[in-house]
């Protein structure tokens, strides 16, 4: 058993050169598993497999309307802070991305690995990276919420055969414009043309991004016409060199199945490309445009069950996902290493949420885990 009365933690366990000690050393046990570098931009693999903190103020701009999976967020307000360990995936991307040439087309980026070995956690901490390096970040934190469960769907006449989701697509304008709020209100970012919604709406050309978006948000009736608009000026912005852009999508193999859950019109199963959401972020994903970045994320989980039991790339994109991406740069994330698994351990002990520490317990819970993030945070976690 995990949970129990609190004891003390009585015993040592030798990790290469260091040892784990016990809880009651906090001065040791900080240096460890925690780290005061709380800049994406300043940390290094000297920092790698421990936790950094991230500031209120951070998460309630990049996280309040979604990124940080759920069961996640019911951790990190039971522990009263948020928190991301440093790993080597979100390193390494940070890394190409110092290195790059932003006058180039866009570099794709692509994380994949198993279920529950952090991919969206990565994607976390290179959102914190983006917003201290003033990128304006395209998100969308999973797109399996509107492939299977969307607020809303509607049927259209024009184009005929399409499906809007209104609801979605204001939520995520709401998104976009809290992740992006400090950086909407320059002066240099207006849109290219007039945008006519109806006979007596249109977007002005001159019209600031943050007018555009706030008009999706009003109108929802126009906000995945919105979104298209919205992304196709980030296109030419960053082009002109009037932003950097980093666009992250989470669970994007979704948006490549050949049928959706989804159910129009005599329970005809509705094909991703017939809902017009859909259209905007398949097409920012090209390299067609410059001074910006894609980081996308594939997983078995954000399409139905038994299409394919791979977690490699050229499996969940398909030959035409695939194709769609490529060249792209695959990033693997993998199960916790050694020291990661063991900085974890140190970490629940510090916040309490391993109480009963019996002899042996941490090679109980790396055996039942096998050092999945997702499982052992499973373990762990209260009744």
């Amino acid at each position: 058993m995990i949970r129990g009365k609190v004891g003390s933690l009585s015993r040592f366990r030798c990790f290469g050169s260091r040892t784990l000690t016990s809880i009651a050393d906090q001065s040791v046990a900080f240096e460890e598993f925690r780290t005061n570098e709380t800049e994406p931009s300043r940390q290094s693999l000297l920092h790698e497999g421990k936790f950094y903190e991230i500031h209120p103020s951070v998460r309630k701009q990049l996280f309040t309307h979604g990124g940080l999976p759920k069961v996640y967020e019911k951790q990190m307000k039971t522990f009263a802070e948020t928190t991301l360990m440093i790993r080597k995936p979100a390193l390494e991307i940070m890394d190409y991305i110092k290195r790059t040439n932003f006058s180039k087309p866009i570099i794709r980026y692509v994380l994949y690995g198993k279920e529950g070995v952090g991919k969206s956690m990565t994607m976390a901490h290179l959102l914190h990276f983006g917003m201290e390096n003033d990128f304006i970040i395209v998100h969308v934190p999973w797109v399996a919420n509107w492939m299977k469960r969307p607020r809303e769907l509607v049927t259209l006449n024009d184009p005929e055969g399409f499906f809007d989701m209104p609801l979605d697509a204001a939520a995520w304008l709401i998104h976009f414009k809290t992740q992006n709020l400090p950086l909407l209100s320059r002066p240099e970012l207006i849109v290219s043309k007039e945008y006519a919604w109806s006979q007596r709406e249109s977007t002005p050309k001159g019209a600031s991004l943050l007018e555009l978006v706030e008009h999706g948000i009003n109108r929802m009736k126009f906000a995945t016409g919105t979104i298209e608009a919205l992304l196709a000026e980030l296109k030419v912005l960053s082009s002109a060199g009037m932003c950097k852009t980093m666009v992250a999508i989470d669970g994007f193999n979704a948006f490549l199945v050949e049928k959706t859950t989804l159910q129009g019109l005599h329970k005809v199963r509705i094909p991703p490309q017939k809902i017009t959401i859909v259209k905007p972020f398949m097409d920012i994903v090209n390299c067609d445009w410059q001074n910006g970045v894609c980081i996308i994320s594939l997983d078995k989980l954000a399409i139905p069950r038994g299409i394919t039991d791979s977690e490699l790339p050229l499996n969940l994109l398909g030959r035409v996902g695939f194709e769609l991406l490529d060249p792209f740069v695959p990033v693997r994330v993998d199960d916790y290493t050694e020291k990661e698994y063991y900085s974890c351990i140190e970490y629940y002990l510090n916040r309490r949420w391993i109480q009963n520490r019996k002899d042996g317990f941490d090679e109980e819970l790396k055996f039942l885990s096998a050092k999945n993030p997702f499982k052992l945070m499973q373990l762990c976690s209260s009744l």
